[in-house]
């Protein structure tokens, strides 16, 4: 028995195929298919049952598999011991972001982290928060950029800042400041399901999904750029985290509105799976994307007691 086993059989069970496991595990079908066989014959037990489609794992194959996990977990580890032994940032980490942090977020600190980190690949790749948790356990991904808390127990979680929330559109008053309340009385339009931004808004302002003008239109957008054109559009309102606000036009611009404190914000967090690895090149990076982004918030000068961290 050898640990390239132990992957080939966790990449069976979890794919369901031994066609898959093999291009996931970067080799031939045939050697795939002889090494699970050789270590069932070493165990003397049949792991999955072949004339299922897909391919389903046995009882006893169940309880080897969850064995298995826990000894690749532990391999994980020692290689994370020994990396953080290491002082520089090199080799490989994947990233994946949420798009509604994606497309602010990006622009700041990819010049900064392959400045700062030459030896460093870095690879990023936009999912939602679902996909994320799901491929950081199934270690596609190294470590997550996405809206917290997830709720999520299986997960580690890094804070890296509070990102205020900000409305945009005409809200037919002189005020500085509004409350949640007052994004009642207004049409609204927000992103389609499954971005969690939207979940936010919705319970900021206890609201539910309002009619958007024109009364027989229905449509949900998947970028800030469509809502604020929406907007200036039709009217009403919508929502946009404060980092994208660089990236529209003086014009724009003025139809921002204010909360007033506590101020709403979404709480922006590093998540992976424990055990993990590279936990030095995950800690650097989120040290710097702080250094980065944390001066430009408007948090940074109120204290947490006059924060409002929205729920997803």
């Amino acid at each position: 028995m050898n640990f390239q086993q132990i992957e080939y059989i966790l990449a069976v069970d979890r794919l369901k195929s031994f066609t898959k496991a093999s291009e996931y595990c970067n080799v031939t079908q045939a050697t795939l298919s002889a090494m699970v066989k050789k270590l069932e014959e070493e165990l003397g037990v049949i792991i999955f049952d072949r004339k299922q489609n897909p391919i389903i794992t046995t009882d006893i194959g169940l309880q080897l598999l969850q064995e298995a996990n826990s000894i690749k977990e532990h391999v994980m580890l020692l290689k994370e011991i020994a990396n953080n032994k290491k002082t520089n940032i090199e080799g490989h980490i994947k990233i994946g972001i949420i798009p509604t942090i994606a497309n602010s977020l990006l622009p700041q600190i990819i010049r900064p982290i392959i400045e700062k980190y030459p030896d460093l690949h870095v690879e990023i790749i936009e999912l939602t928060t679902q996909h994320i948790t799901k491929q950081l356990k199934e270690g596609t991904i190294d470590v997550g950029i996405v809206a917290t808390p997830t709720h999520n127990t299986d997960m580690e979680e890094k804070l890296l800042y509070y990102e205020s929330l900000l409305v945009y559109g005409k809200m037919n008053n002189d005020k500085k400041y509004i409350v949640p309340d007052e994004i009642k009385n207004h049409k609204i339009w927000l992103l389609e399901e499954g971005h969690c931004l939207r979940e936010q808004f919705l319970n900021l302002c206890a609201l539910k999904k309002n009619e958007v003008i024109p009364n027989n239109l229905s449509f949900e957008a998947n970028s800030f750029e469509t809502l604020l054109s929406l907007v200036d559009e039709f009217g009403g309102l919508t929502i946009i985290p404060e980092l994208y606000v660089p990236y529209i036009s003086t014009d724009r611009k003025k139809k921002i509105n204010f909360f007033s404190n506590p101020m709403p914000v979404r709480e922006i967090s590093l998540i992976y799976f424990r055990p993990y690895a590279k936990k030095h090149i995950i800690d650097a990076l989120g040290e710097l994307i702080k250094i980065v982004i944390v001066k430009k918030l408007l948090s940074k000068n109120v204290i947490k007691k006059d924060l409002s961290i929205i729920n997803i």
